[in-house]
């Protein structure tokens, strides 16, 4: 798995009628269709929802705390997919202050490497169990203002494959770069997206 094909799900209602656009990033193993079935649980109404799947189920072949280069070229190639379809949404007619962004665990990941890379003001994203990319964080790739972007991050403690000092890392870096960013942890909760996640997401994202 080196480049990822441009194979989108579309979902929610057509873009000409949306007063906004979500972006869903899949987790590891699983589907832009699985991915597509969590946005019947949030407030997704009056949203168009894009959804690309990663080539072979994986947007990156080792854990998100590998060396950057282990998992190069995938990961740049995933990048480069949310890329795309960020273009597209803005192809459709929403700006960058109506776009969203939402993934679990890999996908989680990639959302918050990706909005870190090109932040400005979004509507919003969250991240159900991620944190910024690398075995070390190397901060000169994360440039832009938030400017308020709201951004809910949860994750269990401890969880399997997200470390919490990942993700409070993680935290530091956004809140820096004027994110307004919720942290909510999980005791002991599996690796898995909770009803209390969804609706925390509902309330201070997709609202």
């Amino acid at each position: 798995m080196y480049t990822h094909s441009k194979q989108i799900s579309i979902g929610g209602i057509p873009a000409v009628n949306a007063k906004a656009a979500l972006i869903m990033l899949h987790g590891r193993g699983a589907s832009a269709a699985d991915i597509m079935r969590l946005a019947l649980e949030l407030n997704t109404g009056e949203m168009a929802v894009y959804a690309p799947q990663a080539t072979n189920n994986s947007w990156y072949p080792y854990s998100f705390l590998a060396p950057i280069e282990e998992n190069e070229p995938a990961l740049s190639s995933a990048l480069g997919i949310v890329d795309e379809v960020v273009a597209q949404a803005l192809v459709d007619g929403f700006t960058a202050d109506k776009i969203y962004f939402a993934g679990f665990s890999q996908g989680a990941c990639l959302t918050l490497e990706y909005i870190t890379r090109n932040a400005k003001q979004h509507g919003g994203a969250v991240a159900f169990t991620g944190g910024l990319i690398g075995e070390k964080l190397n901060l000169s790739n994360y440039k832009g203002d938030f400017m308020g972007t709201p951004i809910l991050i949860t994750t269990g403690d401890p969880d399997p494959h997200v470390p919490l000092s990942r993700v409070e890392e993680s935290v530091a870096v956004l809140k820096g770069m004027n994110a307004n960013v919720t942290l909510k942890v999980y005791k002991g909760r599996q690796h898995t997206i909770s009803y209390d996640e969804i609706a925390l997401a509902n309330q201070l994202v997709f609202i």
